[in-house]
């Protein structure tokens, strides 16, 4: 058995722990039983340790890992830990490889980060920041400062659990294991490259967070545009972390609005009330908790450009929103079309569409091919394969490089500088008004004149 990692969660009673990091916890430790973890858990909640074990077995067994539960100690600290003092008596009984997850809102881990110092932390510990990191590029330098006056870069996890889906995992092995897609990987080939994540899913409950937040920061920010480094990176020398994130990074790097023009680059949108998948749904500014005179969006898109030798020229569309009636999970790839058709040939000439939806996983190939009834006539067919969801479920994967001391699919600290430098433009320009919001019914594809995704 492996020696055991200290997992320290700093905000144990809190949604994001029962919800998604304790059951993906259960998943991996049930898929790798050699792993040996310690869960300690900090909170301010008046929990005993068998509190805590309780959640913890809950969730392990919403992941059928009833076994893995019963291998796991589980300890609770009733602590402040925005509080000096609090902290430092936490961390002193914490022994072995340490993790510090933070689970807690990026205002209270920004506070606990700030309240803690290196000499309380155990050697080699690891800390793990959830998104959103910071809230504008100046505010994610100064938080990447005091983090690394605490431990080295290695040992900061920036959790984007995008980065740990198989279907983004994926794009690795279509682009480099191919021959037939490798060299055509580039704007000379590549006419535009759509990224969406469209959500039936309205607020849910979630106004405390994302009404200060909406859409283009929510996903586009934090998540899109991880997945737009993936697609669009240079071939690195090994999938080692440094060789992998300096690729993503100098993507990063060289992104910005298309044509350097947010008004005409960008669009916004918030839902009114509807009905989605039969369920009602009132008006996002009648949500519990929405303050209306913020003029959230809930439906964000925006163009952003390469400029690199490899990519100037293809536009990438990102677009993301919630309470919509055709949601749409998807990475489209369009390739330009042949420069020249044979006389005789007639019927679809449209580029090759290569799509790569995240859930179900599934990569489809649409190609012009000769029709059964009329070899001249060209009509559209799709070549598609069923791609699995992956052994570990997104945040098992993310969490499992923690625990491995691999921060490959977590985010470096200049790349979360640079997501926030690449839409400053675009938010700055819709504080001073100079793109609509836009409106749509809840459960409909979307305001009126927007291009339909396809």
């Amino acid at each position: 058995m492996t020696a055991a990692t200290t997992l320290v969660i700093f905000g144990a009673g809190g949604d994001l722990a029962s919800r998604l990091l304790l059951p993906a916890l259960g998943q991996l430790l049930t898929r790798e039983p050699s792993r040996a973890v310690r869960i300690v858990g900090a909170d301010r909640e008046d929990w005993t340790d068998a509190d805590l074990e309780a959640v913890v077995t809950k969730a392990f067994a919403s992941m059928d890992a009833e076994e893995a539960a019963s291998r796991v100690d589980v300890t609770f600290v009733r602590a402040d830990i925005t509080d000096a003092e609090d902290l430092r008596t936490l961390l002193q009984g914490c022994t072995g490889q340490v993790a510090l997850y933070f689970a807690v809102p990026p205002s209270v881990a920004e506070a606990a980060i700030e309240a803690l110092t290196p000499e309380m932390l155990p050697a080699g510990t690891m800390l793990v920041m959830e998104k959103p990191f910071g809230t504008d590029e100046a505010s994610a330098r100064a938080l990447n400062r005091t983090l690394t006056a605490l431990v080295p870069e290695h040992q900061i996890y920036r959790v984007d659990h995008f980065l740990g889906r198989s279907t983004t995992l994926n794009l690795l092995g279509a682009r480099f294991a191919n021959r037939i897609l490798e060299p055509l990987w580039s704007a000379e080939s590549i006419e535009s490259v759509d990224i969406v994540y469209d959500e039936a899913l309205a607020l849910e409950g979630r106004a405390g967070y994302y009404d200060a937040a909406g859409a283009l920061v929510d996903m586009i920010q934090s998540h899109l545009l991880q997945v737009l480094a993936v697609l669009a990176m240079e071939e690195p020398a090994t999938l080692d972390e440094v060789d992998f994130r300096a690729a993503t990074s100098a993507v990063l790097r060289a992104t910005a609005v298309w044509a350097d023009d947010p008004a005409t680059s960008s669009r916004r949108a918030r839902y009114t009330a509807g009905s989605v998948g039969g369920a009602e749904k009132p008006s996002y500014v009648d949500e519990p908790g929405v303050d209306p005179d913020r003029r959230t969006e809930t439906l964000a898109e925006a163009t952003f450009e390469v400029r690199n030798a490899r990519w100037a020229g293809t536009p990438f569309r990102l677009r993301s929103g919630k309470a919509l009636g055709t949601p749409a999970t998807e990475i489209v790839v369009r390739f330009r079309p042949v420069r020249h058709l044979p006389t005789g040939l007639t019927g679809s000439s449209d580029g090759a569409v290569l799509r790569f939806s995240l859930g179900p996983d599934r990569i489809s190939l649409e190609l012009n091919l000769n029709a059964a009834d009329d070899p001249f006539e060209l009509e559209r067919a799709a070549l598609s394969a069923d791609l699995g969801e992956g052994a570990l479920k997104a945040y098992a994967e993310v969490l499992s490089g923690v625990l491995d001391g691999d921060p490959l699919l977590s985010v470096r600290g200049d790349a979360a500088e640079e997501c926030w430098r690449i839409v400053a433009p675009i938010l700055d320009a819709w504080r001073r008004d100079e793109v609509p919001l836009d409106e749509y019914p809840a459960g409909s594809s979307g305001p009126a004149g927007w291009p339909t995704h396809a």
